[in-house]
Order: C-alpha cells, then structure tokens, then sequence
C-alpha cells in the first residue's frame, strides 16, 4: 500500500511538473547550465541553445534560448567612465571631492555586484587631465575652472585605482589624443593647454579645438602624457577611443601647412595617406613606448565600427578609414594594439550595419591574436535615443560569446550611466549573464 501511494505521488509529481513547463515558463524555468532563458526566434538563438514547450502562447519558431553564460573562467565586462561634459561622472563639476569620491565608490560597488571586471576611465577628454599631472592642467570637467586643483586635493585617478584593484577591477585609462576642447565649450584654456603650448598647430574646427596630428611636436608631446601616466600610476591599460581626424563638419580640415612642410621635405604620399600615416605613426610609438615603461600594460583602442563603406559586402555607412584617416584594421592585422574594441553600435538585425556581420568581419582581423571585445550602445535603450529592447543588448552578448573562440572575448558598454541608473533592468540582466565571477582574458604576448 505505502509503495503504491508513493508511485501515485510520483506520478502526479511528474505530471505537475511536465504540465508547468507547458506554458510560457522560459523566464521562470532555470536551465542547469545556462540559468534563465528568453523567448526568441530559434534561428537568432547562439549554438540553438534553446529548448522546446517552454514559450508556447507564441508562434512555433520562437523557443526559450538560452545565453552562452557562466562557461568561461576568462570574459573582458567593461564599461566605459564618460567624463566629458560630465556625460558620467562627476554628476557635478562643483561638487565637493567628497562627493565626487562617494559617486566613485558607488559606481565601483555596482560593478562589483555585477561580476563586471574593468572599467575604462576618463582620465584625458580635451587637453586635460583628471590626475595630478605637471604636462597638463586640471580638468574643467572635475573642478568648473581649466587649471584650478580640487580643493581639498585629491587625485581621482589614484583614488579609483585603488579602489577598483580592492574589488579586482582593472582601471585602464582612457585618453583623446587630439581633441584641445570639446564642440561649444567656452571656458578658458590654462597655458599648460596643449591648445597653448602649441598654438601654430590648434585649429578652431566643428566647435572644438583640434590638435594637428600632422605635426611632430603634438605627436610627441601626447606620448609623452600617455608615457608619464604609466610611469606614476598603476593603469593596468591605455585606451583611445574613435576621435583621431575629427568627424568631418562639411569643410576642409585645415592641415595645408602641415602638408605643405611635408611636401617640401620630399614627402610624395597624397593628403590621405599623409593622415593615416600620421595616426599610424602616433598608435605605434605610444604602443612600443608603453610597453617599454611597463610590459604589462595593455592597450586598447575603440574605433568606429565601420572600417571601410562596403566592408564587408552589404555593411554601408561612414569610412572611418577615409573619413576619419584611421587604419583601424592594420592596427588589429600588424598587432600594434592588444584589443581592439570596435564601437558596433547597431542593432543585430539591420543588414547595412549588422551587428553579427560586422563583428564577425572584425575578428577574421585578428592576424596576431590580439582580442576583439565589441563595444555595445546600451545608451540607445534610452527611450528619447533609439528606446531598443534590453533583449537586442542580450542578444548582442549571445552573439559576442558564440564567437568566443575566435578570440571576441567579452564586451565593453557605454554609457555608465545606464548601468547606475538601472535603466529597463539592465542590472537585472547583467546580475543573470554575469552570475559567476570571472578573470580578465589573459594575453600570453604581454
């Protein structure tokens, strides 16, 4: 009798369960392996990582996926610290420092929280400096006044490398080399202003002040501000992002002289290639330069997402390589970056700028080895903005992770602000794709 009752126990278990994965439980039904899935279409589904009877009040293609998560001990979770025009931190340039530094360790604690494991600041947005530097003045953006100090002082680059390495996050940071102030800005640059030291070589051009990266001096001297930061602070990488030859404003960029004294001197390459020879020269020597002061630095650069209009077949858009003079594959093919971050903010689907094509383009790049962590537009699920489903950005961390062993080895957002304000639950998701801890990829020629 008691084993009868117990088989009809059983049996009624079994049927309880079978029947309650029957209707719509993809949210709710946890996989062993890869936690909690979603209801998509089967064919967007990485590895089809799905199973069946779980999304059953949608139409048969879709299935309950599940995300490549929680398989790797090694993933690059990166978001980058916007600074300028205090787009993430400070939340005020007036703000006392205390405030300032209790925002730092909130932003720090949530990183935390989320298993993330880097984080890429600001440290140089326009000729300036968020540390203590005698090369450059203090930033506009931290203390309201170009060249002023914060009062009482402190050093927030040494404070959140600091902070950061107590909860294993590595801090690279992040420097715009050519940009002397940023579109509208009217404050007064200090001397110390590369804008100043160098005035035959800054130009007004699209509201900002642009350095000439024709020139030898302003080459020089930005090297020399990325060598002095690894020299004094414990960085674990140098990172650029996409500003090299300013985003066109319908006029010419007014280098002539520069040209000229590079004709005179028995230059024969056209105006274009000068340029990409220019940001070429540039990427290299801080490349060797860094790695010569402390070998363990990495490097990043996070170009625009496009290469070249037409590549690969079907992606159109803006040329970064004759737009903006940047050789960005040459960079990835000859090894002179240790990642590369390329800013695919598009969404998966729209065939002229795919996210999965583009990706997939950028990693073939990769003649060295060097990593490939894309760069995703979390700023576009602001409503005002493009208002994309928190899904497109789980499903773009799906895509990334499918193609993990062809080294795209992790992810890199912006904005900061997103994350903090916890914006359509993106803390949520994060908390499921990020639920074990994990390292930064090593990389064995460093």
């Amino acid at each position: 009798m008691i084993v009868n009752l117990i088989s009809i126990t059983v049996y009624l278990l079994i049927k309880f369960y079978s029947f309650g994965v029957r209707a719509d439980t993809c949210d709710t039904y946890r996989h062993p392996r890869y936690g909690y899935g979603q209801c998509i279409d089967r064919d967007q589904c990485p590895y089809s990582l799905y199973e069946s009877g779980l999304c059953e009040s949608h139409s048969s293609n879709m299935q309950c996926c599940f995300s490549l998560r929680n398989t790797t001990n090694e993933e690059f979770r990166a978001v980058w610290i916007a600074t300028v025009d205090n787009i993430d931190w400070p939340s005020s340039k007036t703000a006392p420092p205390d405030q300032q530094q209790a925002e730092l360790i909130n932003i720090l604690n949530t990183i935390q929280l989320l298993n993330m494991n880097v984080v890429i600041f600001h440290v140089r947005p326009a000729g300036d400096a968020l540390y203590a530097s005698t090369l450059e003045p203090w930033s506009f953006y931290l203390t309201g006044a170009q060249g002023v100090p914060p009062s009482p002082f402190w050093d927030p680059l040494a404070f959140i490398i600091s902070e950061a390495h107590k909860r294993n996050i590595e801090v690279h940071a992040w420097l715009n080399p050519y940009r002397a102030r940023m579109a509208g800005a009217t404050y007064e640059l200090a001397p110390t202003n590369m804008a100043k030291r160098f005035p035959q070589y800054a130009y007004p051009y699209a509201t900002n002040i642009w350095m000439d990266p024709g020139a030898t001096e302003v080459q020089e001297f930005i090297v020399n501000v990325t060598e002095d930061i690894v020299r004094r602070y414990a960085v674990d990488g140098i990172h650029m992002d996409d500003y090299f030859y300013p985003y066109s404003d319908g006029t010419e960029f007014p280098d002539n002289a520069t040209y000229a004294a590079y004709q005179a001197q028995g230059g024969t390459m056209d105006k274009a290639d000068w340029r990409r020879s220019n940001v070429n020269t540039l990427i290299q020597t801080m490349y060797t330069r860094v790695h010569v002061v402390r070998p363990k630095v990495k490097f990043g650069i996070s170009p625009f997402g496009i290469w070249k209009s037409g590549v690969p077949a079907g992606i159109s858009g803006l040329s970064s390589y004759d737009s903006l003079y940047c050789d960005s594959r040459m960079w990835l093919e000859q090894g002179l970056v240790d990642y590369m971050t390329p800013q695919l903010y598009w969404q998966i689907d729209p065939p002229a700028q795919s996210y999965p094509v583009l990706l997939n383009w950028w990693v073939e790049q990769s003649a060295k080895g060097r990593h490939v962590y894309p760069g995703n537009a979390l700023y576009r699920t602001v409503p005002n903005v493009s208002n994309w489903s928190i899904n497109e950005i789980i499903r773009q961390i799906d895509i990334t992770r499918s193609m993990r062993d062809r080294l795209a080895l992790g992810n890199v957002f912006f904005s900061l602000s997103q994350i903090v304000r916890n914006l359509k639950g993106i803390q949520n998701v994060l908390a499921v794709l990020y639920e074990r801890k994990t390292n930064v990829p090593k990389m064995p020629w460093l």
